[in-house]
């Protein structure tokens, strides 16, 4: 896999604009502008690896748009060391963004497809991502607590599992809502447990899968 004079310009273009639509925590910029977005796509679609918007991956998938991971990953302030829970692997550039800031990340995939595919994909790309196939509402309770959560598709509800595995002080990014578009949510869990909400505006996620998917 190459990346080229070219893909490293194209990669500096979309740190400019989606700079320009908002985002401004600077590590967050710096490692959008790092990984090799056209890796994860497919080699015929390396025109559409650098434009802002998602694309889709297979078994009705995306990989989200590069603002959205950035605004997603934004709002988690994440912290060297910190212990993140993924749900939603998808392509796996989510979870790469996040280890490339520096925390443990753990991801859970409902699709066997895909979690096949990225787990083979990521290790191949020397992540060192721990990739799970399951119920993301279920969480991963033998990992946790988590310091933070990220829910990359859209939930209905935030379940009490994940909320049950997050440490007192942690966040949660959701986006949240029935429907074609949801809320952006982040929940902070006070020491009483209780959680504390701040919202972000509308965006547009594929839905969160159950217990039944597309094997």
């Amino acid at each position: 896999m190459e990346d080229s004079y070219r893909h490293q310009g194209m990669r500096k273009k979309l740190v400019d604009t989606i700079r320009k639509k908002g985002i401004c925590d600077e590590r967050v910029l710096e490692v959008i502008g790092s990984i090799p977005r056209h890796f994860f796509l497919d080699s015929s679609f390396l025109e559409f690896a650098y434009e802002d918007k998602p694309f889709p991956i297979g078994s009705g998938q995306t990989i989200s748009q590069p603002y959205t991971v950035a605004f997603q990953t934004e709002l988690l302030q994440v912290k060297k060391g910190d212990k993140i829970l993924e749900i939603g692997t998808g392509s796996g550039y989510q979870a790469c963004v996040l280890e490339a800031l520096g925390a443990k990340v753990f991801s859970v995939e409902r699709q066997k497809r895909l979690y096949d595919k990225t787990k083979e994909f990521l290790r191949e790309l020397g992540y060192h991502i721990k990739v799970f196939y399951g119920d993301g509402n279920k969480g991963l309770p033998t990992y946790g607590p988590f310091d933070k959560i990220l829910i990359t598709a859209a939930a209905p509800n935030l379940h009490e599992n994940l909320i049950d595995q997050l440490k007192p002080g942690g966040t949660i990014v959701v986006p949240l809502g029935h429907g074609a578009v949801q809320t952006m949510m982040r929940y902070t869990k006070q020491l009483t447990g209780e959680l504390t909400a701040e919202s972000f505006g509308a965006f547009r996620f594929v839905p969160l899968l159950g217990d039944k998917a597309n094997d």
